[in-house]
């Protein structure tokens, strides 16, 4: 089979088309050939070696495709279905083993794109605003990046629970985007202060919740945006990692609260797994949420995807089309 290898880290350069061999399941395990792949930054924070595992690599943190071997064991999924999953590494390649217990059915009125482009993000939306600061319509949302991949899942989320969504953008377009998703306002962080833009739109008082996958380049004004004992969710760092910090700032900016999440412990089991997919699932079938797909790459041109998610030009979901590509 085809598999998109890296054998060091660093640039999307290290990503390689080579030939391995077909992998086996063993007991408890399904084989899947592979539809589509999602292209993620935790792809690019593997890659560049900031996430630490062994070498070499096959890259892909979620993807949908069908069932066509299974171990002993198996009884979650059978040959013939179409799965999606997140948080299990490999979709970069026609053919991946997984546990059967991470795999998810994805219903027939999901088509395959879509479901791949809502496996890791859309569980993220989920679980940010119905778990980590569940939502409510008491709250205001600040949300980076609300025109990405995951921040317009999560501002649609976000308004179905009946949060005001202040969302934050780089241009005109991407703006338009956010306020097509749900928010009510968008700042153009290239041309104001989001810090100064969050309190005048809040008449001075902060909101109640920031969701920040940039990171370090908005992780101090961030915190300046939240109300006194407001949430500051950081669960990405598309901007490069935030650097130490003195925990007194956030007594100083008042009683603040700080995470840093992540999917996979909110999908730590079978039951949770299933709920947050079915959701996600439902929303999709129902209109609820919309899943915009960006761009979809050749498996062949896995670096080229990651150039392009890397100079933050997405509008939506990037995935590689790896079956027939």
């Amino acid at each position: 089979m085809r598999a998109v290898v890296m054998n060091e880290n660093g640039g999307p350069g290290v990503l390689k088309l080579q030939e391995l061999p077909m992998p086996q399941p063993g007991a408890g395990e399904a084989r899947i050939a592979v539809e589509f792949a999602g292209v993620n930054f935790i792809d690019v924070y593997h890659r560049m070696g900031l996430y630490k595992g062994g070498l070499p690599k096959t890259l892909g943190a979620e993807g949908v495709g069908k069932v066509d071997a299974v171990g002993p064991g198996v009884t979650e999924v059978k040959v013939g279905d179409r799965v999606g999953w997140a948080m299990q590494t490999g979709a970069y390649a026609e053919h991946v083993v997984l546990r059967s217990g991470t795999l998810v059915l994805v219903p027939p009125a999901v088509e395959s794109q879509a479901a791949a482009a809502a496996m890791l993000q859309g569980m993220t939306a989920h679980y940010l605003a119905t778990s980590t600061y569940p939502l409510g319509p008491a709250d205001t949302a600040l949300i980076h990046a609300a025109a990405g991949g995951t921040g317009r899942l999560l501002v649609q989320v976000a308004r179905l629970r009946g949060a005001r969504v202040i969302g934050t953008a780089s241009t005109e377009e991407k703006a338009q985007l956010a306020r097509e998703a749900g928010a009510e306002q968008v700042i153009l962080y290239t041309s104001s202060d989001f810090e100064q833009e969050a309190r005048r739109l809040t008449a001075g008082r902060g909101v109640d919740v920031v969701y920040d996958s940039v990171g370090q380049a908005t992780f101090d004004r961030s915190l300046g945006s939240l109300r006194p004992r407001g949430t500051l969710v950081l669960f990405g760092q598309s901007s490069g990692a935030v650097p130490p910090f003195d925990p007194q700032i956030l007594n100083q900016k008042g009683s603040l609260f700080l995470t840093r999440p992540s999917l996979g412990h909110y999908i730590a089991t079978r039951d949770e797994l299933l709920k947050r997919a079915h959701d996600v699932f439902d929303w999709i079938v129902s209109g609820a949420v919309k899943v915009r797909v960006d761009k979809v790459f050749p498996l062949a041109e896995a670096a080229r995807a990651h150039e392009y998610l890397e100079a933050r030009l997405t509008t939506g979901k990037v995935l590689l089309a790896v079956a027939g590509s």
